[in-house]
């Protein structure tokens, strides 16, 4: 008989805290009419926000990059704002690796808003041949434009046929240009184009003493 009584007890004074743990942790089901207080597939849990951030960039060293420099596509979403708008913004990126060079980044066409003035003058890269030039101007910008501020190979060489048409931006020349999170930096001197990010080590080209490597 006291056994029987020692259960009852046991048992009362456990059931308010398994209650208790139960509310805790059993989430409400989802539903699709709006609820206050309840979670919904309109009103997504407040982690989701946590989880669209991007992720970090791969630790990078320069001077492992190849040369002749490789070309590959770009995981994270590309912005480049100028004006205070944005005026190129992709997910379709492209970038070309080179020793001791800062990755340089190139937009597919159709991903650009802002206006292309072209101008003279040209260029010529070993690897990917001829560039044109470009002035940048936003929609609406009050006649301020961003002089020579981009570039483009229309007749790239085999290797880097897929680069045809896109464009690349110099981010000294931008408001900002981010890739995923990050602001990029731009890449020592007022030649190469190329975008620094935290992510990458060793010794980027550009600065005075380095242009000949």
């Amino acid at each position: 008989m006291a056994y029987r009584l020692w259960l009852l007890e046991a048992s009362l004074v456990a059931l308010p805290a398994f209650a208790l743990l139960d509310r805790c942790y059993t989430c409400p089901p989802l539903s699709t009419q709006s609820q206050p207080g309840a979670m919904s597939l309109q009103s997504p849990p407040y982690w989701t926000d946590r989880m669209t951030q991007a992720e970090p960039l791969p630790v990078e060293n320069v001077q492992d990059y190849p040369r002749p420099p490789a070309l590959e596509p770009v995981p994270q979403r590309i912005s480049i704002v100028l004006n205070g708008q944005v005026i190129a913004e992709t997910g379709g990126a492209l970038r070309v690796l080179e020793t001791h060079h800062a990755p340089t980044y190139y937009i597919p066409p159709g991903d650009i808003t802002g206006a292309l003035i072209p101008v003279k003058g040209s260029s010529f890269c070993e690897w990917k041949g001829a560039a044109r030039y470009f002035d940048v101007s936003a929609e609406g910008a009050d006649g301020h434009v961003a002089t020579r501020a981009a570039w483009a190979y229309d007749s790239p060489t085999a290797r880097f046929a897929a680069l045809a048409g896109y464009v690349a931006f110099y981010a000294s020349k931008m408001d900002r240009c981010t890739v995923g999170d990050e602001v990029v930096r731009p890449q020592p001197g007022d030649f190469y184009g190329g975008w620094q990010t935290s992510n990458l080590t060793g010794i980027v080209k550009g600065a005075p003493g380095t242009t000949h490597w």
